[in-house]
């Protein structure tokens, strides 16, 4: 995927007690803003929620990597994004799994239409485990024989 910009952050440049003490200050807020000189600007809620989620992956001790994205995506980028190939990627789309549009000769992807059938999917594997886990094994399957 081609990205605009790329950062990558393994530890965070405070020591952990100041993490810790961000974290929770994001977490308990309602609202937050961000003063610069003369102006106070209101973070917007999607803002703060990525800031959440940073915040917790460095307090672990996880890496984060932050990178910006086109909201437009090729099949290419849609294959690297689900993780599939791109031929694979074009039958999503011809067989509308998920939405495209086609200006020209290229097919364009909404981030956002890919993300959703992402979630879609993960929900539709975490439906069929749940249902598989909940199933009576049976003690003894056709054509075996317990030995203990």
């Amino acid at each position: 995927m081609s990205t605009a910009a790329e950062s990558v952050v393994t530890t965070p440049s405070q020591d952990s007690s100041e993490v810790e003490e961000l974290l929770e200050t994001l977490l308990s807020a309602h609202e937050l803003t961000i003063s610069g000189g003369d102006r106070n600007v209101r973070l917007p809620t999607d803002v703060r929620r990525v800031l959440v989620q940073a915040v917790s992956a460095l307090a672990q001790g996880d890496a984060v990597v932050v990178a910006a994205q086109r909201t437009q995506l090729t099949t290419r980028e849609v294959a690297d994004l689900l993780g599939v190939s791109r031929p694979t990627a074009v039958r999503l789309l011809e067989d509308g799994a998920i939405p495209y549009t086609q200006p020209g000769r290229h097919r364009r992807v909404a981030l956002a239409d890919v993300l959703r059938y992402q979630e879609e999917l993960e929900r539709h594997r975490d439906t069929a485990l749940a249902e598989l886990a909940n199933q009576e094994a049976d003690p003894v399957f056709e054509g075996f024989i317990p030995t203990r």
